[in-house]
């Protein structure tokens, strides 16, 4: 009788890898792509102004016009931060919604969210009240009055929680990228581990 040697049917789908569908890791890399975009953005506006923009105004331009400047200029980044932590949060989002998560993909969630929390809370809570009292024309320090000297301690407290705010976004939103690109090395790796040899 006799033998053929016709290759066995797959029953992979096209575009599929050892029956490994590779839409599952076009999600992950699309989701991972928006996400580090905004990330970049997100801790870039951070270290520049906090790290560069801020030391210079402030030693270059004299009080109040130097406080005025940066109050608008950090209120502005504001916004721009809470977007990036939305698309951050929606990418999170989108991939759960898979179903298949790891603990990387948890973790990688979860200092997203507090990322996220700290942003928010620094736009709609410390930085309207920074802004608040410079409009009040209250500086940071001893005031002549009780009043003032009060509303200037009020206002380098928040300083300090707007700067505290600031540099645990830029160590959450760092683990976040190490975390994404574990996640998809990890992708790739079972990509290719279901794709061996196939008779």
């Amino acid at each position: 009788m006799p033998h053929s040697f016709a290759k066995p049917l797959s029953n992979s789908a096209p575009g599929d890898v050892a029956g490994v569908p590779r839409r599952g890791v076009l999600t992950e890399r699309i989701s991972s792509v928006v996400a580090l975009l905004a990330v970049a953005v997100w801790m870039g506006g951070i270290l520049a102004l906090g790290a560069l923009a801020a030391p210079v105004v402030f030693a270059v331009v004299s009080l109040p016009t130097s406080a005025d400047a940066m109050t608008i200029v950090f209120r502005r980044f504001d916004t721009i931060a809470m977007v990036c932590a939305a698309l951050v949060l929606a990418t999170e989002a989108a991939r759960a919604m898979r179903g298949t998560r790891h603990r990387f993909d948890r973790a990688r969630s979860l200092f997203s969210f507090l990322a996220a929390v700290l942003a928010v809370f620094e736009g709609i809570s410390v930085s309207p009240r920074i802004a608040h009292l410079h409009a009040l024309g209250v500086r940071p320090g001893p005031g002549s009055s009780s009043g003032a000297a009060a509303m200037g301690a009020s206002l380098s407290r928040l300083h300090e929680v707007a700067v505290a705010c600031a540099q645990t976004q830029v160590v959450l939103l760092a683990v976040v990228v190490a975390l994404h690109v574990v996640t998809l090395s990890s992708a790739r790796g079972e990509v290719a581990e279901n794709a061996g040899p196939h008779v």
